[in-house]
């Protein structure tokens, strides 16, 4: 078996190597024309006379700034914003007994991906820190063929059938009347929509929650969302729903965090996933399957087909069959991450579809939007695209068509051609669907197994820690704050009284109205005009389960602190021996450990060394680190004492229940700015150990401060 805690070396896969002939470095190279003539003048167009009219014959000018007019594709209608990377995929444990994919059966492979992250709602130059779900899109280069498994980080959707996808995004994005607001759904047309189709509740509150808001993209799961099949070489087939589980575990940063880090750095999931693989921290996701026995597909008390239904995994656990690690970043922007194309229709045999009315849409929409985005049918043979395995069919010409394909036959039967491409029997490793018999009358309708849609809202709300509820009820009155109209605010209202009547009041107190014991109106009525509303109509919801120990953030912390960025609040003249103490023992950890000081360049310690200076303190923000470290010195801390922002920066760790630590004469700079209110606080840390500051930072926050940081002054 693989060593799970072993990281592979990154070196160039069989895709790197295919992709290598596309690759082009100018260095040392002449400019040229596209036809690779070259040129000796690129700053002045052809004109008649240094004054005169520009020429129609300057081919030169025409084809560059004909280039630059087409150097933008359309944007995403959703998932716009993204960042990727690749990778490689390992097999722990091969599974024949589930399937006959290649990828779940070989341990030796080394599988190339590249995996992109995204948010949803929001354009191209919206900011990292939306509150929003996180696209999770793998693209797995097998020796069979590529197979996309095209995600988000939360197990669920909004909607159970894709013909109401545009009327979730047309709600969500901006309102077109004012184009107003960017990347967010904290307005009334968005809830409007919310609280007339109470099928997106699940979602919804997942939304809700700190998952919206990662603390980076390196620490967050991904789920393939759907119930597919797995198909193995009997015929056999299971359904299974897929699982990323981060090996750094599952964090979030507060509300509060996120608006001041959209402000300080945009661009912040970006960078931290760009800086960590650039630095040799690569991230990890091990892969997990939830496979479900065809013959048990009714045992549950929900729909395996309804997206907007997780399976706890206290009924059916996870699988952990293998790694992915991300160690390699993209060589242009534009080329790789802009222009992969993820489809779910791309599988590999020993895979296929369910009857998910969610996913039986997604199958036909994601291949119309790329024709649209990209422009060409032929947008499969775009380098980041293209199959390491050769594509041979009788598909020919189309705009921007790549290839040179030989010979006089493009159909099927053939002679003239020798009968090729030919085709290729089942038992040769041939994509074959799974025989599923198929009874039923063509009808336009819902199915009654879809019809609960409180039971797990509720759910996940009664697993989460007090902590985790309280940020649901803020974020629950901030967004409805943010709606004009007080028919959708009191609909709301009472939809969330219905997942939990606490939750409901909590957040009517915030808005100052009360929760209405009724509404006007049936709920899910938009479901059809002809369709029986009785029938859709959900009753009491259903307790299952108590609680799903895996629906909390704080079941999914991992013990190390790699990555983390740990600020040094240091002047020239701070101690060097305890600052070299604290700094090996968290770099040993593989921390990031990053000097703060009045001004940039370099300061002195103790010892007469210079230390790099990472950021002045009036150019950096502490929502933008995990920890904050201040060594002794009576001179470095008098110095941070004259700077009222030091104060403000412990100040904001503190409030958002990061762990915090000092020696020596950095504890007045603590007892400036709380006046002794962190004396028994358990991550805060005076004169203590590198272990125990290393402990606490790995526990993510001290959340048991948070009823005593609401007190503390911003």
């Amino acid at each position: 078996m693989h060593d799970k805690n072993q990281a592979p070396t990154p070196d160039r896969s069989s895709k790197d190597e295919h992709l290598e002939s596309y690759r082009s470095d100018a260095s040392g190279q002449p400019m040229t024309t596209n036809m690779g003539l070259k040129i000796n003048d690129a700053n002045n167009s052809l004109k008649a006379g240094v004054r005169g009219a520009t020429l129609l014959e300057d081919f030169m000018l025409r084809e560059k700034i004909n280039h630059f007019d087409h150097e933008r594709i359309p944007e995403r209608i959703v998932h716009a914003r993204g960042s990727a990377a690749h990778g490689v995929f390992e097999l722990y444990e091969a599974i024949p007994e589930f399937t006959k994919a290649g990828i779940f059966n070989d341990t030796s492979r080394k599988t190339p991906v590249f995996t992109r992250f995204s948010t949803v709602a929001g354009s191209k130059g919206s900011p990292d820190l939306a509150r929003d779900v996180r696209g999770f899109a793998v693209k797995f280069y097998t020796e069979e063929g590529v197979w996309d498994l095209v995600g988000n980080n939360m197990p669920i959707f909004f909607i159970q059938d894709a013909m109401k996808f545009p009327d979730l995004i047309h709600s969500v994005k901006p309102e077109p009347d004012r184009e107003i607001p960017q990347a967010a759904s904290a307005h009334d047309t968005f809830y409007d929509f919310v609280s007339l189709t109470p099928e997106t509740l699940h979602n919804h509150i997942w939304v809700m929650s700190d998952r919206a808001i990662p603390r980076s993209l390196r620490m967050m799961e991904g789920f393939g969302i759907h119930t597919f099949r797995m198909i193995n070489d009997r015929g056999e087939a299971h359904f299974v729903r897929f699982h990323w589980k981060p090996v750094l575990g599952v964090h979030s940063v507060t509300w509060d965090e996120a608006v001041k880090i959209n402000g300080a750095d945009p661009d912040f999931h970006r960078r931290d996933l760009w800086d960590a693989i650039d630095a040799g921290q690569y991230p990890e996701w091990e892969l997990g399957l939830q496979i479900i026995p065809e013959a048990d597909e009714h045992k549950f008390e929900f729909d395996l087909l309804d997206a907007t239904k997780l399976i706890p995994e206290e009924m059916v656990p996870v699988k952990i069959v293998g790694k992915m690690t991300l160690n390699r970043n993209p060589d242009n922007f534009f080329a790789e991450t802009e222009q992969v194309a993820f489809l779910p229709t791309h599988l590999v045999p020993g895979l296929d579809f369910s009857n998910d009315p969610l996913l039986q849409g997604r199958l036909f929409s994601y291949r119309d939007t790329q024709l649209s985005r990209l422009g060409s049918v032929n947008f499969e043979q775009i380098p980041i695209n293209q199959s390491v395995t050769a594509a041979h069919n009788n598909q020919r010409d189309g705009h921007m068509q790549m290839q040179i394909p030989k010979g006089k036959t493009a159909y099927f039967p053939n002679t003239l051609g020798g009968g090729c491409p030919y085709l290729t029997q089942i038992s040769e490793g041939a994509f074959e669907s799974f025989t599923e018999r198929i009874d039923g009358n063509k009808i336009r309708a819902r199915s009654e197994s879809f019809v609960d849609y409180f039971s797990q809202p509720a759910l996940f709300y009664r697993s989460l820690k007090d902590w985790e509820k309280a940020h649901v009820a803020d974020a629950y009155t901030f967004e409805l704050g943010k709606c004009t109209y007080k028919h959708i605010q009191q609909r709301m209202l009472w939809m969330i009284k219905q997942i939990d009547e606490a939750l409901a009041k909590e957040v009517a107190e915030g808005l100052g109205m009360d929760v209405p014991d009724t509404i006007d109106q049936p709920i899910n009525q938009a479901i059809g005009a002809d369709a029986d509303v009785e029938k859709q109509q959900p009753g009491e919801k259903k307790i299952y389960l108590d609680k799903s120990a895996a629906l909390s953030q704080t079941h999914l912390k991992s013990d190390t602190i790699a990555t983390r960025q740990i600020a040094v609040l240091a002047a020239d003249g701070f101690d060097g021996d305890d600052f070299t103490a604290m700094s090996e023992a968290l770099k040993a950890k593989n921390a990031m450990v990053k000097i703060v000081a009045p001004h940039g360049g370099t300061i002195t310690c103790s010892k007469g060394h210079e230390h790099e200076v990472f950021a002045a303190i009036m150019t950096t923000e502490s929502v933008l680190f995990d920890a904050v470290y201040v060594p002794g010195g009576k001179q470095s801390v008098e110095a941070l004492l004259k700077k009222a922002k030091y104060k403000k920066f412990v100040n904001e760790a503190f409030k958002h229940c990061k762990a915090i630590a000092t020696d020596g004469a950095g504890e007045k700079l603590l007892d400036a700015t709380f006046a002794g209110d962190h004396k028994d606080d358990a991550a805060v840390f005076v004169d203590g150990s590198p272990k125990d500051f290393i402990k606490a930072i790995a526990q993510h926050r001290n959340y048991d401060r948070m009823e005593v940081a609401k007190m503390v002054p911003a």
